[in-house]
């Protein structure tokens, strides 16, 4: 019989007989294995039942991590996918975008979910977790495949299949009840400590825990703005019948997708066009501020914008924020020790709000520029003034904080928050995380324009997420305006770029894993050429090629 030697996380060796299960392992980790959610293997996260049979390098995924968080919600949303079809069957459930730690959810019929329904979907949860009912990935040959999501209603399941041909699939099975997702679940339901269902909209949040306190629901703040918004996009998609990838990728098949393409685009365009009116309609703005996350396309987004402005006969005049840090002298370490540059403090705010009151007075002010390999500013000869029609537009992290510009009364200040929130799911059940599409758009520029690996990139993206956190997503309710900047034919494009440099990533790096699963993701999509996406689409800010200049 064949043997194999595995690493455990301790720096032990043991040898064992090839086929044993990932699961037969937790007891020789370093902590309590019911908080052990998977196992990453050779930095592959994998589910517990997962079967070895290769020498491995195991570490275990536990409750309260990045990645035992995900598999934690991935697992719930399976759970209410199984209730749903126990209490309502025949009926869709359709999975929708995040708000405030939960995901928001509707059932397709012609009224909306009741107290009632709601409260008999939680019941089954509930049930179904106090069983510790165990969770089985089993593989299926295409035809059973296809025959079990026909069975199930999971119609768009099924016509994803015609697209995505693999002859054997994952399949993952709750008692009578089978669905598939594209990630590591838990291999029991009685993991699950925290949740909850409560109305919302038309529909419902499936509500779960913050990472770092995995056992219990943080308090609900709602961001009505940012849903209407996404409720504008999802009615949208449903309009042109184009809600999946299964429904974009029969448009890819048919050589159709040059019109969604192009309505996608005008659409965004509109929604770009109905901000610079409000900021008329107001009259006495001076400056717009533009926040978002990374990756959110805040530069093109602020040469579309102007030129809708230039067309109401304005003469927008753009501020870079960046030419106001402090110098690497004066910059705030974090935690680590490294300079914080993410930071509001990185930016010499008494300054900024000096030149914008003398600016608004009507007089020359120096611009600074900054130099960043000596991290230092200096002032090159560069002015600006304000004639009668000028407005300025600042892009930056801290747009939305108005410590940024205390001394700017509000009625001169226009801010506007972006988000990538495709409309678009894999299928009813498995949502596109907003965080996703901004990583994949990264990547791609960090790649072609920065000169970074994907591996780079990734490691750098939980610091990322952090500073955002941080700075940008406690701000964005101040907004004036909330911009979609996703397009819902993007994740085709940047796959064609994004794919190569995926697979670059072995799996001796850390980084392996997410490579791994981002890969599973775009595997979902059929590619759309560069060739097809307009030169001032925002997708071209991430691929090249763009019409604007940066």
């Amino acid at each position: 019989m064949k043997r194999i030697e595995l690493t455990l996380p301790s720096g032990k060796k043991v040898t064992a007989a090839a086929g044993v299960r990932a699961l037969d392992f937790t007891q020789t980790f370093d902590c309590d294995p019911e908080t052990v959610f998977a196992v990453r293997i050779n930095n592959e996260i994998r589910a517990l039942n997962t079967v070895l049979d290769v020498n491995a390098v195991l570490e275990p995924v536990v409750s309260g991590s990045r990645d035992g968080s995900a598999i934690y919600r991935r697992t719930l949303c399976f759970i209410l996918a199984a209730a749903a079809h126990e209490c309502f069957p025949g009926t869709r459930l359709l999975v929708g975008h995040s708000l405030g730690y939960g995901y928001y959810y509707t059932l397709e019929t012609e009224k909306t979910p009741g107290a009632e329904d709601i409260a008999a979907l939680k019941a089954e949860m509930q049930r179904i977790i106090a069983w510790n009912q165990p969770i089985e990935t089993d593989t299926v040959s295409y035809r059973d495949a296809a025959a079990l999501f026909e069975s199930l209603g999971l119609t768009e399941t099924r016509k994803q299949l015609n697209y995505i041909c693999p002859p054997k699939i994952a399949v993952n099975t709750l008692g009578s009840f089978s669905d598939q997702y594209f990630g590591p679940l838990l291999d029991t339901t009685g993991k699950i400590k925290a949740f909850d269902l409560m109305p919302y909209g038309e529909g419902f949040l499936l509500r779960f825990p913050a990472t770092a306190q995995p056992d219990c629901l943080p308090v609900f703040e709602d961001i009505p703005q940012l849903f209407a918004v996404y409720s504008r996009y999802k009615k949208w998609g449903k309009q042109l019948d184009v809600t999946s990838a299964a429904s974009l990728n029969e448009l890819i098949h048919n050589r159709t997708v040059n019109d969604f393409i192009d309505t996608a685009e005008i659409f965004q365009q509109k929604c770009i066009a109905d901000i610079a009116d409000r900021i008329r309609d107001r009259g006495n703005v001076k400056v717009i501020l533009i926040a978002g996350p990374s990756s959110s396309g805040k530069t093109t987004t602020s040469k579309k914008l102007s030129l809708q402005l230039k067309a109401l006969g304005y003469r927008p005049k753009i501020i870079e924020l960046d030419t106001y840090y402090v110098g690497r002298e004066l910059t705030p370490k974090d935690e680590n020790g490294n300079y914080d540059y993410e930071c509001l403090e990185a930016l010499d705010v008494a300054q900024l709000n000096r030149d914008l009151i003398d600016l608004f007075d009507g007089k020359a002010v120096k611009l600074p520029s900054y130099d960043f390999t000596d991290g230092r500013r200096y002032y090159n000869g560069k002015t600006l003034q304000l004639d009668v029609n000028d407005i300025l537009i600042l892009e930056g992290i801290h747009g939305l904080n108005d410590k940024l510009t205390p001394l700017i009364p509000a009625e001169y200040k226009f801010k506007i928050y972006l988000s990538a929130l495709t409309q678009l799911n894999l299928d009813d059940h498995n949502r596109i995380p907003t965080s996703d599409n901004r990583l994949i758009r990264r990547i791609v520029r960090d790649a072609r324009f920065r000169g970074k690996s994907a591996a780079t990139t990734i490691s750098m993206w939980d610091s990322v997420q952090k500073g955002e956190r941080l700075h940008i997503f406690p701000f964005q309710d101040n907004a004036d305006a909330m911009l979609n900047t996703a397009l819902d034919y993007e994740l085709p494009v940047l796959k064609v770029y994004a794919e190569p440099l995926l697979r670059c990533v072995n799996p001796l790096q850390r980084e392996y894993a997410e490579a791994s699963r981002l890969l599973r993701f775009l595997s979902n999509f059929s590619p759309i050429p560069a060739s097809n996406v307009p030169g001032r689409s925002i997708i071209r800010e991430f691929i090249g090629g763009s019409d604007f200049k940066y």
